[in-house]
C-alpha cells in the first residue's frame, strides 16, 4: 500500500513547485518556544518574573520572531529535578520546540541540558548559570542570558574586602548554586569565615543560624536564599533585631521577587546584580514602565533576563533569516548577541556566558509605596568569569 506524504512533507513539496526553498516553507511554520520555570511553591514568584518578562518581549515583538509567529508553551518544573527531565523531553518529542528557555535553579538546569542539548535543541537559560557548563562542558547548544553563578556572589566579596569587614557569616542552600555561591564570594574576600552554613532547600526556620549569628557577632552576614527561602529568612532576621547591627550581603535574597513579602522588613539589605529597576536606560526604563502596567509589580533580574532571552532569539532567527534548518549558522547568530540589552553592555564570552558589568545594590521604599533595588555603584566593568578558558567548544 502506498504511503501518504505527510502534511509536512506535502508543504515543501507544494513550496518546490513554487519555486520556494524548503526554508521558506518552514518560515511559514509557528516557532515554538518552550518556557520551563517553577512556577508552584514558595519560588513561584521568580518563575513567574521568567514567564512574564519572556512574554512581553514576544508581545513587544509583535508576536513573531524573524517574520514567523511564535507559540510559547510555559511548564512548571516543579523544583523537582526527575520530573523537569520527564517534561524537558515532552517539550521536546511532543511538542517539537524549536527552543528551550529555563529554568530557574541550577540543580533543574543540571537535570535538563543534557536531554535538551544532545537532542540538539538550543537551550536558552535566562537565571540558572552554574559552573558546571561555563569550562569544558560547554555547548554549542546552550546559552545564558543571565551570568555565571560565581559572579553575582564575587560582588559582595569584592565590596566585603573593600569595606573592610574583617569576619563574615556565610549561609546558603546546600546544592550547586550554594556552593557556587561560596565560591564566587571568596574570590575576592580575603578575610576570617567565621562559618559556612548550607542549609536544605526547603529551609524555614532560621532560628538555629540566627542564634549563631548573634553569638559570633560577624561584621556583616553573606546570604543567597532565592524565593521562600529568602522571605522567611529577612523577616526572621529583621525580628531577631539584627538588621541593624550586622549588615547584610546577599545575592536573590532581597529582590523584586522577594520584596512584595518582605517589605519593610529589606529595607536597606544590600545585593549585587547586573541591574535593577532604576537602571538609567531608554530601553530599561520602557521595559520597566510596561512590566508594572502589565503585571501589577516591579520587575527583577528574572523578568529582564527573560526579556533579553527572547530578544537573543529573536536576533539569531532574523540573521538566519527564519531558518532554524542549519543549527550551525543558528548558534553562530547566537553567539553574536545582536541585539539591545536591557541592561546595556552585553556580549557573550566564548562558552556562552555573558561579558557584562555588575553592580552593588539596595532595597529602598518608592514614593508610591512599592519596593525595589537601586544601584548604588558600579563593582566589575565588563566581568568575565573564570572557566570560559576552558571551553572545549570554542576550541
Amino acid at each position: 500500500m502506498r504511503q501518504q506524504p505527510t502534511f509536512a512533507a506535502t508543504a515543501v513539496l507544494v513550496a518546490a513547485a513554487l519555486g520556494l526553498s524548503a526554508g521558506a516553507a518552514a518560515a511559514q511554520e509557528k516557532i515554538k518556544i518552550g518556557v520551563i520555570v517553577t512556577l508552584s511553591g514558595p519560588p513561584a514568584a521568580l518563575g513567574a518574573q521568567v514567564r512574564d518578562g519572556f512574554a512581553l518581549a514576544v508581545k513587544d515583538l509583535g508576536g513573531k520572531m524573524g517574520g514567523r509567529e511564535v507559540e510559547i508553551v510555559n511548564v512548571d518544573d516543579e523544583l523537582k529535578p526527575d520530573g523537569a527531565v520527564i517534561k524537558a523531553k515532552g517539550l521536546l518529542e511532543r511538542e517539537k520546540v524549536d527552543f528551550v528557555v529555563g529554568p530557574i535553579f541550577s540543580n533543574i538546569l543540571q537535570a535538563i541540558h543534557k536531554p535538551v542539548t544532545e537532542n540538539k535543541t538550543f537551550l536558552i537559560s535566562p537565571n540558572a548559570g552554574p559552573s558546571s557548563y561555563a569550562g569544558k562542558d560547554c555547548s554549542p547548544f546552550f546559552y545564558v542570558t543571565s551570568y555565571q553563578n560565581d559572579q553575582n556572589f564575587r560582588i559582595l566579596g569584592k565590596v566585603a574586602q573593600d569595606r573592610g569587614y574583617k569576619r563574615m557569616y556565610l549561609m546558603v542552600p546546600n546544592y550547586q548554586a550554594g556552593r557556587d555561591a561560596v565560591a564566587g564570594f571568596k574570590l575576592d574576600f580575603k578575610g576570617e569565615i567565621v562559618e559556612e552554613s548550607y542549609l536544605p532547600l526547603n529551609s524555614i526556620d532560621f532560628q538555629p543560624e540566627l542564634t549563631k549569628i548573634n553569638s559570633q557577632k560577624p561584621d556583616a552576614v553573606f546570604t543567597f536564599m532565592p524565593g521562600g527561602l529568602g522571605v522567611n529568612l529577612v523577616k526572621q532576621y529583621r525580628q531577631a533585631g539584627l538588621a541593624d547591627r550586622i549588615p547584610v550581603l546577599s545575592a536573590f535574597t532581597v529582590d523584586e521577587s522577594t520584596l512584595p513579602a518582605q517589605q519593610d522588613a529589606a529595607v536597606g539589605m544590600f545585593g549585587g546584580a547586573n541591574w535593577a529597576p532604576n537602571f538609567d536606560n531608554p530601553q530599561s526604563k520602557k521595559f520597566v514602565a510596561a512590566y508594572e502596567a502589565a503585571y501589577k509589580n516591579v520587575p527583577g533580574t528574572y523578568a529582564m533576563q527573560a526579556y533579553d532571552a527572547a530578544m537573543l532569539i529573536d536576533s539569531a532567527v532574523k540573521a538566519v533569516k527564519g531558518d532554524l534548518s542549519n543549527k550551525e549558522a543558528v548558534s553562530a547568530a547566537l553567539k553574536k548577541a545582536d541585539f539591545t540589552s536591557l541592561r546595556g553592555s552585553f556580549k557573550f564570552n566564548s562558552n556562552g556566558y555573558p561579558i557584562q558589568n555588575f553592580y552593588l545594590t539596595k532595597v529602598a521604599k518608592r514614593p508610591d509605596g512599592k519596593f525595589q533595588t537601586e544601584i548604588v555603584e558600579k563593582v566589575f566593568s565588563d566581568s568575565v568569569d573564570s572557566y570560559a578558558k576552558d571551553c572545549r567548544a570554542a576550541k
